[in-house]
C-alpha cells in the first residue's frame, strides 16, 4: 500500500482508460529505457487484503503474457506475492541478479473519496507502506498506482474493507495497459514508432 502524492490521474471507468494508461506507460518506457536494460515488472502488495490485492492481481493477469517479451521479468502475484515482509529481500535479489534493472514498479494506494477509481503513472519511484505508515524502502524508475479507498483514517480497516470489483476492474485495465504498451516498445521499429 503506498502513499503517493498524485498530480496526474485516469479514472478507469473512462471508455479511453485503457488507452491513455497505455500511451503514458509507452511513453514513460520509450524515454527512459535503454535499449539493453532489463525491465523488472514489480507488482507490490499482498493477496491477504483486498484493498492492497491490487499489485498481485495485476501481476497474476500478466504472467500468461510476460513470456513473450525476451527482457522482461515479472515479480509479485497471487501466488508469490512481493509485500512489506520480503519486499527488502526481494530488491536485494533485484540488485544481485539483474544489471542496472529498470524497474516499473506496481502498487496501491488510499486517496481523497473523489479519486477512488483512479490511476497516476508517474516518473520515479513510489514509497510502499507509507499509506499504512509502515517504513519501507522506496523503489521504481517509474510507478503506477491505483487509488483504491480512502485514506486518512484506519488504514488497516479500510483495505479490508475494500471493494473487490473495483480492484479487479483496476487490475484488468492497468495490466492490458502494460501488455499494450510493452508490445509497442518491444515489436515495433522504434525509428518508425510514433506515440500510441
Amino acid at each position: 500500500m503506498t502513499g503517493i502524492v498524485c498530480k496526474d490521474y485516469v479514472n478507469i471507468k473512462s471508455p479511453y482508460a485503457i488507452m491513455n494508461i497505455s500511451k503514458s506507460i509507452f511513453e514513460h518506457l520509450y524515454s527512459s529505457i535503454e535499449t539493453y536494460q532489463e525491465l523488472i515488472i514489480l507488482c507490490i502488495g499482498t493477496d491477504r487484503s483486498t484493498g492492497d490485492s491490487l499489485g498481485p492481481i495485476v501481476g497474476y493477469k500478466l504472467k500468461p503474457y510476460i513470456s513473450s517479451y525476451e527482457k522482461v521479468h515479472l515479480l509479485g502475484t497471487l501466488d508469490q506475492p512481493v509485500h512489506a515482509k520480503n519486499l527488502e529481500d526481494t530488491i536485494n535479489k533485484i540488485n544481485s541478479t539483474y544489471r542496472n534493472p529498470f524497474i516499473l514498479a506496481i502498487d496501491a494506494s488510499l486517496g481523497s473519496f473523489n479519486k477512488i477509481g483512479y490511476v497516476n503513472i508517474n516518473k520515479g519511484p513510489l514509497k510502499p507502506g507509507l499509506g499504512v505508515n509502515k517504513n519501507l524502502p522506496s523503489i521504481g524508475d517509474i510507478s503506477i498506482t491505483g487509488i483504491v479507498n480512502v485514506g486518512g483514517i484506519m488504514e488497516y480497516m479500510v483495505l479490508q474493507n475494500t471493494r473487490l470489483g473495483l480492484v479487479m476492474n483496476m487490475a484488468e485495465i492497468i495490466a492490458k495497459s502494460i501488455n499494450i504498451a510493452l508490445f509497442k516498445l518491444y515489436y515495433k521499429d522504434k525509428d518508425n514508432m510514433s506515440s500510441p
